[in-house]
């Protein structure tokens, strides 16, 4: 347990963003939080993402206007180069920015870090998918100016944003000019250096910085008050189009002038005349943004003209009707309703919607770690999305979970020819990309993380288990579980035990504890490897039996030998994983409780995270943990482990945990309630559930973290709702309803059923809602069968086993009953300048 997660009272967690559960509100404007803002009031699709900024520029955080995928590479610089090491990074692209209008009343410009603001408010409308801005100035002429935004980035169509902007003088006419701007940001104010990225990063949870030009301008086409421009990604040979239209009201049928100025980074739309006392005056601008890796400029071009032209056809309320459509559709299947204290709700909704904003509209393509809302890592594709993101999509919109997981299908050509450099069959998908190519430069924080292939392919099974979805397995999607199985046996090799059992080892890994790196048999990767083996086997019976000549063709275009299958199913069967008998729990690698403890209690905040203080081998040496690995495998492969196993590692690991990873609170509080633990639960889920709103990991100004929103789902529906799905077989519940709360309610889609879900404190009740067959559900062993429309509920005892406070390791290592096993006696240094240990030897 990290005592730095608590040391905050739960108050101390929120920001006040008002109380309607359905909107983040933000009266006045704070200089100090304007990066962490531009991230919480991000707008995105899953294709496009626009940064919360200011329409004026000012104040400023960091600029950013996202396309999912556009990226550019450069060649990464090794001080010491190896065969196999990562060759090119890659980077997201900032792309023009469409954000920025300025307004001018008599030459006055509206900033709004020196302009006298009387009010200002911002909204963040969840169900309308809508920034909002309402602002009162106070010209130095003493003239009140009105100026009212709205923005939009469109779900129901990819490519389009709009932007609203009102200005109403109320006290008298007034010149008045409005400049709208289109800005390469990521070349215009580019320092010119030769030197490629930047390195040496303080943190590398940023982005690089790319210091050469990276937009090269193509063909552009100025025609009225519409202006499209095309650009090439200097060195992945990337293509961008963006097109922006103006439909301008001065609010009267006085004159207006207008004019365009245009270079190849900057264009600006300039509407001046006189604003009338009281009368509006409205701009709206529509942008279109269309990329790709095989296109030209001039057919971007095209694409985004067809686009403008196509919404220009229709009424201009009739896309603020579609988005609002399109968002009414996602709520009825995902939210998550609670009766709980003030601002949960709103909380919830908020990370709930991030997903939305990350994966609705990818189409295929990744699901970046901080979505489109910031450059934080580069823009890249982890194994977050399959882990923590794709249990929500795969359970709420099945059809968002599939096309996310075509983007690993994508790259398998790629993660083919990286399996043969590193001298192993079958596929190695990259720890971190965007284009399908390793993109990390430190290999055993990175590459030897080979637990990723294991986890797309876990992802993929729980969407077709979830589905039933047997056509996307014959559409190809086969070739992932056999590739990445191949692997594991080629990777792996047997041994001979000394009791002379032959068992089957994993060695120089990394697990998802980025602090312990290179390690022999981590139980994570063996657990999730042995999943891998044994359900590739499965599914290549299944299509031997039920489809034998998508199954003729996958021995062919495979290669595939059916001595193989069975060469899995028994590396699976034989799969070490590690245990000490001693300890009575299951270590994290073969060599973990061989490290001396580091005392996270005795580390001062200002220490943390570790990986800003310390070199990365004084981390390797001691137990210590960034995010949870073993705890992660307990939840992932749930059916594996008994319910004593599971309470012993938790106790353990828990207090072994820095926290420093954004990922571990959602899954500590997953097993803390599974285990009994509930009010240490509900303090992980309050973490979580604030890691932006509250910038808990102080680098919410970076972006979204993405799969800790994707978590909170996790974290309400299979921690205190206590779903599991038993292997695919059927859906089971063991709630954990917290204490404070008087319900909990959400929909799940289940083999093409939806039902909806609501626990009380004394019952569980489940109706049908959409479907026409019968479904079953195991309720603590009780099995229910749920007939179509109609509502079936199983009373509850409690709310599961309650153990009291937890209080960390000494709590962790207390002997199991009848078993004089060691425990731990805490030292804590005097000298805080020194690395805090425990003593792991004393009795």
């Amino acid at each position: 347990m990290n005592p730095e997660l608590f040391d905050t009272p739960v108050e101390g967690f929120r920001r006040d963003f008002g109380a309607d559960p359905w909107r983040l509100v933000v009266r006045g404007i704070d200089r100090a939080l304007c990066g962490e803002d531009e991230t919480l009031f991000s707008l995105a699709n899953g294709y496009l993402g626009l940064r919360g900024n200011h329409e004026e520029g000012l104040p400023l955080g960091s600029h950013g206007t996202f396309v999912n995928g556009l990226h550019e590479t450069w060649r990464i610089r090794h001080a010491e180069n190896a065969y196999g090491f990562a060759e090119h990074g890659q980077t997201i692209v900032n792309a023009p920015d469409v954000k920025t209008i300025r307004i001018y009343i008599d030459d006055e410009r509206l900033n709004l870090e020196s302009s006298e603001i009387l009010d200002a408010q911002r909204i963040l409308d969840l169900r309308a998918g809508t920034l909002t801005r309402t602002l009162l100035w106070l010209t130095p002429t003493g003239k009140r100016v009105r100026v009212e935004t709205r923005r939009m980035v469109s779900f129901a169509s990819r490519h389009l944003a709009t932007l609203e902007m009102r200005v109403t003088v109320l006290d008298a006419d007034a010149d008045l000019s409005v400049s709208s701007l289109i800005i390469n940001r990521q070349d215009l104010n580019r320092v010119h250096s030769e030197q490629g990225a930047t390195a040496g990063l303080a943190d590398p949870r940023k982005s690089e910085q790319l210091t050469q030009r990276i937009l090269d301008p193509g063909p552009a086409r100025h025609v009225g008050h519409r202006s499209v421009l095309s650009y090439r990604v200097h060195d992945s040979g990337m293509t961008l189009g963006v097109g922006v239209d103006h439909e301008f009201d001065g609010g009267h049928e006085g004159e207006w002038q207008t004019r365009v100025e245009a270079s190849d980074d900057r264009v600006r739309h300039l509407f001046q005349g006189t604003a009338r006392q009281g009368r509006t005056v409205r701009l709206v601008k529509t942008a279109a943004y269309h990329s790709s890796a095989t296109a030209g400029p001039e057919e971007l071009l095209d694409r985004c003209v067809h686009t403008l032209e196509k919404t220009a056809a229709e009424p201009a309320e009739l896309r603020w009707e579609r988005q609002r459509e399109f968002l009414d559709e996602f709520w009825d299947r995902s939210d998550v309703q609670v009766e709980a204290e003030p601002g949960v709700q709103q909380a919830i909704r908020w990370n709930l919607f991030q997903l939305a904003q990350a994966a609705a509209r990818a189409d295929g393509r990744g699901i970046p770690a901080k979505g489109l809302t910031g450059s934080g890592y580069s823009g890249h594709y982890f194994w977050d999305s399959e882990i923590y993101v794709l249990p929500f999509l795969s359970y709420t919109t099945p059809l968002w979970a599939r096309n996310a997981l075509r983007a690993r299908e994508r790259m398998l050509d790629q993660a083919r020819s990286r399996a043969v450099m590193l001298n192993e069959d079958g596929a190695l998908f990259p720890w971190r990309t965007i284009n399908g190519e390793e993109a990390s430069a430190y290999y055993a924080a990175g590459t030897a993380a080979y637990h990723i292939n294991a986890d797309i392919t876990y992802a993929l099974a729980r969407y077709v288990f979830a589905t039933g979805d047997f056509e996307y397995l014959l559409s190809g999607a086969c070739d992932i579980p056999v590739e990445t199985a191949r692997l594991w046996r080629s990777l792996g090799f047997w041994r001979t035990e000394r009791d002379g059992e032959r068992k089957f080892h994993i060695h120089g890994v990394t697990g998802p504890d980025e602090y312990t790196t290179v390690v022999n048999d981590n139980l994570f990767t063996n657990v999730m490897a042995r999943f891998n083996l044994r359900i590739a086997a499965q599914m290549v019976r299944r299509l031997e039996a039920e489809a034998p000549e998508v199954y003729a063709g996958l021995l062919e275009r495979l290669r595939l030998d059916p001595d193989e299958v069975v060469a899995w199913e028994e590396a699976a069967d034989a799969m070490s994983v590690p245990y000490s008998q001693e300890m009575g729990i299951h270590p994290q690698d073969a060599h973990f409780l061989d490290r001396e403890v580091w005392d996270l209690a005795a580390t001062p905040p200002e220490q943390k995270p570790l990986l800003l203080h310390f070199h990365p081998l004084v981390i390797y040496r001691f137990q210590v943990l960034k995010q949870a690995d073993v705890v992660l495998a307990l939840l992932l492969a749930s059916d594996e482990f008994s319910r004593d196993e599971k309470r012993r590692d938790f106790e353990y690991y828990d207090a072994l945990t820095t926290g420093d990873s954004t990922l571990s609170a959602v899954v500590q509080s997953i097993m803390a309630a599974e285990v009994g633990y509930p009010e240490l639960a509900y303090r992980y889920f309050e973490h979580a559930l604030h890691v932006d709103l509250g910038n808990l990991h102080r680098n919410s100004a970076d972006g979204v973290h993405i799969a800790s929103a994707g978590g909170v789902w996790m974290t309400l529906v299979q921690g205190f709702a206590g779903l599991r799905d038993s292997a695919g077989r059927h859906l089971s519940f063991d709630p954990r309803l917290p204490g404070h709360w008087d319900s909990l309610r959400f929909k799940l889609v289940w083999r093409g059923r939806r039902i909806a879900v609501e626990l009380l404190r004394d019952r569980i009740c489940f109706e049908m809602v959409e479907g026409d067959t019968p479904v079953s559900v195991t309720v603590r062993g009780e099995v229910l069968e749920i007939p179509a429309g109609e509502r079936r509920e199983v009373l509850l005892a409690d709310q599961g086993p309650d153990r009291g406070p937890f209080r960390g390791l000494s709590a962790g290592m207390l002997p199991r009953e009848g078993d004089a096993g060691p425990v731990f006696a805490p030292e804590v240094p005097t000298v805080t300048t020194e690395i805090p240990t425990r003593d792991t030897h004393a009795l």
